[in-house]
């Protein structure tokens, strides 16, 4: 059975999808776009966008009573491969002890003309 998890600090979702869902113990977070739920803006540059894409992710396992340390797995899409660096640097800030598994990809392009785009799935 799986349950529907949202959180009003995240951006809604812009499509026919949650912006995450619980089953089995599991917590699929959808891609989170940098935008600010408060204002519907997206920040320039890829610092300040990976730190609204996992903001927006902290919020929503927030509402699933959890917190960045239960992710156990995330993707990260970028606009550019050029961006991982700095990506990177902002991606550390968020977890403290053992990192969650990760893959990033470079992909053509992001919904909005994003930079950048990260899912993850979380564990109770």
């Amino acid at each position: 059975m799986k349950k529907v998890i949202s959180s009003p600090l995240a951006p809604a979702a812009i499509g026919p999808y949650s912006q995450a869902t619980e089953a089995a113990g599991l917590v699929f977070v959808s891609g989170q776009l940098p935008i600010d739920a408060a204002t519907g803006d997206m920040p320039e540059g890829i610092e300040a966008q990976a730190r609204q894409s996992l903001l927006n992710i902290q919020h929503i396992l927030e509402a699933a009573g959890l917190t960045m340390s239960h992710i156990v797995k995330t993707t990260v899409y970028l606009q550019d491969m050029s961006l991982f660096g700095s990506m990177n640097a902002v991606y550390a800030t968020f977890f403290e002890g053992d990192y969650p598994a990760r893959a990033a990809f470079a992909v053509k392009a992001l919904p909005k003309d994003a930079l950048v785009e990260i899912e993850c799935i979380a564990a109770r």
